[in-house]
């Protein structure tokens, strides 16, 4: 009978002592998981960021292009296609 005793108070600790871990991993699980939201976010707005910082540069050369006098032909292209873009999203906004 002490046999049957002894291996069922092993059984529990074990038992005891994997519901602990389970809860330690369930827990470093959440925590994870929130890392990976917060770093999801970041990424969106570094890419944000990157957008915007393209769209200055793209407007920095068109200035400077202007500025030179040269290359007014590649000028008013860049000008057009800038008035193209902008109807384009006016269009989608109205629909």
């Amino acid at each position: 009978m002490s046999n049957v005793s002894l291996l069922l108070t092993s059984l529990e600790e074990k038992m005891k002592r994997l519901m602990g871990q389970q809860q330690e991993l369930e827990e470093k699980l959440r925590i994870s998981n929130n890392e990976i939201a917060e770093f999801i976010q970041i990424n969106s707005q570094q890419k944000t960021k990157i957008n915007q910082l393209e769209e200055k540069i793209r407007i920095l050369r068109l200035t400077k292009t202007i500025e030179k006098k040269e290359g007014a032909s590649e000028a008013k292209s860049k000008i057009n296609e800038l008035v193209r873009e902008i109807d384009k999203c006016m269009g989608l906004l109205n629909t």
